[in-house]
């Protein structure tokens, strides 16, 4: 059985195929991931549609997970290829754990005090579960893409997202943000 991320080098390869315009989506527009707007940290509204033409990393994120370092890396990654068009955004969730118990106060305090994050942050939303979030619904549908589908795992689960907004790759909490799996992915997708 191949792992997601050969799936992902497969499908980049042509071998499994071009990854399609999701089959359904959370709009009549049929706007996909851009048809979502979601609350910044600061309570703002930002429409993912702000991130037309760049290419995504969006991560479920947790403050008091073994995985949390993480966000030293994802910050790291953000700030390299940030000028070629990669945004990560962070999505704090406390599905697991109860990791993530801070206010959206508490949380953007501890991610800038501690590593630094500059990356773009969101309001705490559910990954998984009868509450889970429609954009994670969506992530995680296989009508959105039958490659990636599936509920989440974990905290610091990403989906690498192209720049028309297709899913292109989903990688688990123990690959780290400059893997080189991960990078090659990113390169490959800020490529295209």
């Amino acid at each position: 059985m191949k792992t997601p991320s050969a799936l992902f080098l497969l499908s980049l390869a042509g071998i499994a195929g071009t990854p399609t315009a999701p089959a359904s989506t959370p709009s009549p527009d049929n706007a996909g991931i851009y048809a979502f707007t979601m609350k910044s940290i600061d309570g703002k509204d930002v429409p993912l549609s702000t991130y037309t033409g760049k290419v995504m990393l969006i991560v479920n994120v947790a403050s008091r997970c073994g995985f949390t370092p993480q966000y030293k890396d994802l910050e790291a990654l953000y700030t390299r290829y940030a000028d070629s068009g990669l945004v990560v955004l962070g999505f704090p969730a406390n599905n697991f754990g109860s990791q993530e118990p801070g206010t959206e106060a508490e949380i953007k305090a501890f991610c800038t005090t501690t590593y630094g994050v500059t990356f773009p942050m969101f309001s705490k939303l559910s990954v998984k579960g009868d509450d889970q979030h429609p954009l994670y619904r969506w992530l995680t549908s296989e009508d959105t893409d039958p490659i990636f589908a599936g509920s989440v795992k974990w905290n610091f689960t990403k989906y690498l997202v192209d720049r028309k907004g297709n899913v292109i790759g989903k990688f688990g909490s123990s690959v780290k943000p400059l893997s080189d799996e991960l990078v090659e992915a990113v390169e490959s997708a800020l490529r295209r």
